[in-house]
């Protein structure tokens, strides 16, 4: 069993900054999970400090029925593919993948093996004695993860492996990547800020700010009911919609429009409204927010509507290519059924 158990992990620098503070986490045998969060959240610290890379101020790290905390990294059994994949530009890629064998020493037969073995499983075969500096960006990934794969560790742990790709290349490796990983079964854990990225790989996504865990769960839970303000800004393709509301006669008042409450509050009681893009329509009728369309942005199959509200606030909803209103149009955009969210005004944690 590889599963992965952090308790109270703390990891402090020498100027004091704390990375990863009083973290408690624990990923599942066999799972794909996602560290995701802006630049200096403590994502790459904590996949580190798992690796072994980092050493731990507090807390314990286990994997399987070990705690591994005072262990050397190549004590814990884990792989791990950096942002930069970090090939040695002098060995063919026959070499780069059986190097942690050689480190092991492994005999040099198994080392040509085992690194046959994986590369005709990711499609590295002919390129075997071709060097790092003679690849696509693409195929230099695939060998990182060969090299990875090649060790038969219990954990493997990937550093934002997929930034240096161009789009293209970045969607066919996500899907080569969520393939390969569930062929493989290894518990993974995979650190990116790209929350399209996460959302599509990952089985269970923790999304980090200063060091600590603002929510974890499934994709789908994550993007449907994010748990604070900071979440819902930084989950989604298109940024939710964060307006000011306020309770009055048992409804919600926003943005100049009056709505059921989707949750009992007394009235003046003051909220922050979240309602995502994708669950907005527009209606001839029904109880909504009307507006005057101020900009459309064409985002391929959708386009994003900026609707600008009788109290001046902003709203954005998408709309189907060729199902777009009118610039300077009054529309009236309504809310699916139970996609409203409502968050407390003094803390940004979402009312059940």
């Amino acid at each position: 069993m590889a599963r992965i158990k952090i308790d109270q992990l703390s990891t402090v620098y020498p100027n004091g900054v704390r990375a990863v503070d009083s973290l408690d986490l624990e990923i599942a045998d066999g799972e794909f999970f996602a560290l995701l969060g802006p630049s200096g959240c403590g994502k790459t610290t904590l996949l580190r400090t798992i690796a072994g890379l980092e050493q731990a101020s507090g807390g314990s790290v286990s994997i399987g029925d070990k705690d591994v905390t005072s262990f050397e990294p190549g004590r814990r059994n884990v792989a791990m593919v950096f942002q930069d994949y970090a090939l040695f530009p002098h060995m063919t890629v026959s070499e780069n993948i059986a190097y942690p064998l050689k480190v092991r020493r492994q005999p040099k037969t198994r080392q040509r093996e085992v690194a046959e073995r994986t590369a005709g499983s990711l499609s590295l075969g002919g390129l075997l004695e071709r060097r790092p500096g003679q690849l696509s960006g693409g195929q230099q990934q695939r060998v990182a993860l060969a090299r990875a794969v090649a060790i038969d560790a219990d954990v493997l742990l990937l550093d934002e492996p997929l930034s240096n790709l161009d789009a293209r290349l970045r969607l066919e490796a996500r899907t080569f990547l969520k393939r390969l990983q569930k062929d493989i079964g290894i518990t993974t854990v995979f650190v990116t800020h790209d929350q399209a990225e996460a959302l599509a790989l990952a089985d269970r996504i923790a999304v980090m700010e200063a060091g600590r865990i603002r929510q974890l769960g499934s994709p789908r839970d994550v993007f449907r009911r994010p748990s604070d303000t900071f979440v819902a800004n930084f989950i989604g393709s298109t940024p939710m919609n964060l307006l000011d509301g306020t309770i009055e006669n048992g409804s919600l008042s926003v943005a100049g429009a009056t709505l059921p409450s989707p949750v009992d509050l007394p009235d003046d009681t003051k909220v922050t409204v979240g309602i995502r893009p994708e669950y907005l329509s527009l209606e001839p009728a029904g109880q909504g927010i009307t507006g005057t369309v101020s900009t459309i942005e064409n985002l391929g199959v959708s386009s994003l509507v900026t609707l600008e509200c009788p109290d001046g606030s902003l709203l954005g909803l998408t709309v189907r290519e060729q199902h777009e209103p009118a610039i300077g149009s009054t529309v009236t955009a309504v809310p699916e059924q139970g996609r409203l969210l409502l968050y407390g005004k003094e803390d940004g944690t979402v009312l059940r």
